[in-house]
């Protein structure tokens, strides 16, 4: 497999499981949004500088983020103690409860869909390859 063709089937895997953990009704969120709660998620506590380092959005970009993401009630930030200057961040209970009722939808409807044909096929191949390169 070229780079090219693993690039585009991560790019249609990103496809299909956005398909799978966005519904309707589900609040709608920017890509950088998705990217700070994601970070937010991974590293509780960090800093915007931080942020922004990990997420290559512009630190303008990764603030006006985090506060309309505090507006909604998706992130709590605190001052950094050791350096006043700095704000912390941390999702809030409400949103890591979202986010794990998403990351825990079932991708079988969003695969046959998708797929019909060879559904059951490419369930257990993506297993596979998840076991193996996770």
């Amino acid at each position: 497999m070229d780079g090219v063709r693993l690039h585009r089937l991560g790019k249609r895997l990103i496809d299909l499981s956005r398909e799978v953990t966005t519904q309707a009704g589900d609040a709608s969120l920017t890509p950088a949004e998705i990217a700070v709660i994601e970070d937010a998620l991974k590293h509780p506590g960090s800093p915007v500088t931080d942020i922004t380092a990990r997420t290559g959005f512009a630190q303008s970009h990764v603030s006006e983020s985090v506060a309309r993401l505090k507006e909604r009630g998706l992130v709590e930030t605190e001052q950094d103690p050791a350096d006043r200057r700095r704000t912390r961040i941390r999702l809030s209970g409400v949103a890591r409860q979202a986010v794990l009722e998403r990351a825990g939808r079932d991708a079988d409807d969003v695969i046959t869909q998708a797929i019909p044909e060879r559904a059951d096929r490419v369930t257990e191949l993506l297993d596979e390859l998840a076991d193996l390169l996770l």
